[in-house]
């Protein structure tokens, strides 16, 4: 079976800033699942609240849709991750 790394124990590095911009836009799972469905992304809401605890892959097609419902560049959904990097002095 395959298995998938972790960084930091998370299956992605943009949970927390997912869950972020889903409250700061005052969205409740279903409501995000349904906008993104909109633009052909089906997550559903058992899915989303796995990506928000890090217990789920994000494919890069959903990152761009995320970064598309938020109105954010998707570099800002991978902050806190090039944050530590650069800290660590990795890049």
């Amino acid at each position: 079976m395959y298995q998938c790394s972790k960084y930091n124990n998370k299956l992605n590095v943009s949970s927390s800033k997912i869950r972020e911009l889903r409250i700061k836009n005052h969205l409740s799972l279903s409501a995000l699942s349904i906008k993104l469905a909109l633009i052909g992304i089906d997550i559903a809401k058992p899915s989303l609240h796995k990506l928000e605890t890090g217990k789920r892959v994000l494919k890069d097609y959903e990152l761009y849709g995320l970064s598309y419902v938020f109105k954010v560049p998707i570099e800002e959904l991978l902050d806190d991750f090039i944050t530590e990097l650069k800290s660590e002095d990795v890049v």
